[in-house]
């Protein structure tokens, strides 16, 4: 549904994300690569594949349990990037403060940028940095752009899941999502949630290392798992089925989700991906994602369908069957 005005919810990767990408800004930018909607763009440049990504990062409240706003801006451009199979390599960075902001935050910020980086293995090599009046901004805003090398041809995307391969998630979900709202709501729950914000490279290199038969990788950020799996299912024009007792979700952030009526399903996650793999070689590579130390929850959730071509369907734990949507409306802004 088309609107006079932007909304929140145009920002939370889910429906409305999704309808103002293909009716406002896609007509207008329309090209091969960027049709693709894929983590990030594919190109090739004098016998090079190169990957290219952007995206800012406006998350409150800016420092959360497990990270802060500088590393999650260098993990999540250096995720965009893996996802596309490349190795990253170069980063820059763009600061947008408001005045008054405590340059001593700053510093912490910039710090975990660069251990982020350091421990991604990319360069920041160029950036920019603007002052808005106080009231301008909300405290600071970055976006973080980045290029990789995929170092041999492969042919992935979200376009490109078969009927038959299995869907892998590297580990629990709605971590990220959980922290950032109980710490930004200061609910006391007693709480060990973290973010799971982590440079997810090092994870597609394992797997890349045992096959090649790879379709698709995905992280599920904004809109989390749901909203993922059903873009795949649409550009792709094939069926998923998942099952409940198979997605791993933390006790913690099951409960929390509960009582405040959310589903993990849609919680936002800044360091898992979703693989689509030839099921021949699915065990391969959960065994390869389980030898990283940030994979070792990973699970296979469920597999491509030939029927019900672009719609998700779960199996519940008490034998049902439920549909699972895009996301509809925002359930928690400022996330990412």
């Amino acid at each position: 549904m088309k609107t006079d005005k932007i909304l929140l919810d145009h920002g939370s990767g889910g429906r409305m994300s999704h309808q103002l990408l293909i009716d406002t800004i896609l007509p207008l930018f329309d090209n091969p690569i960027l049709s693709r909607l894929n983590d990030g763009a594919t190109v090739d440049i004098q016998g090079k594949r190169l990957a290219f990504s952007t995206d800012t990062f406006t998350v409150d409240p800016i420092f959360f349990p497990g990270g802060n706003i500088g590393d999650l801006a260098v993990n999540g451009t250096v995720n965009d990037l893996a996802m596309c199979a490349a190795t990253p390599l170069y980063l820059s960075v763009g600061l947008l403060i408001e005045e008054g902001f405590p340059t001593e935050d700053l510093e912490k910020i910039l710090k975990s940028m660069k251990a982020a980086a350091d421990k991604a293995g990319v360069q920041i090599v160029t950036g920019d940095t603007k002052v808005v009046p106080k009231g301008a901004a909300d405290k600071i805003f970055i976006n973080t752009s980045g290029i990789g090398l995929i170092p041999f041809p492969l042919d992935i995307g979200s376009d490109k899941a078969q009927v038959g391969d299995k869907i892998i998630v590297s580990g629990t979900i709605g971590d990220h999502g959980i922290a950032v709202l109980t710490q930004r709501e200061g609910m006391d729950f007693d709480s060990s949630v973290k973010s799971d914000t982590v440079a997810l490279n090092h994870i597609v290199k394992k797997i890349l290392l045992r096959t090649r038969d790879i379709r698709v990788f995905r992280d599920p950020t904004r809109g989390g798992l749901g909203t993922a799996l059903n873009e795949i299912a649409e550009k792709s024009g094939i069926g998923i089925r998942i099952y409940e007792d198979k997605i791993p979700v933390k006790g913690e952030v099951a409960g929390i989700c509960e009582l405040l009526g959310f589903d993990p399903l849609y919680i936002a996650n800044e360091g898992k991906l979703l693989v689509f793999v030839k099921a021949s070689c699915a065990e391969m590579v959960l065994e390869g994602i389980k030898t990283d130390v940030f994979g070792k929850d990973a699970c296979i959730i469920g597999e491509v369908v030939s029927d019900h071509p672009g719609k998700v369907l779960m199996e519940t734990r008490i034998g049902g069957t439920r549909i699972v949507d895009m996301l509809t409306g925002e359930q928690l802004p400022r996330i990412c």
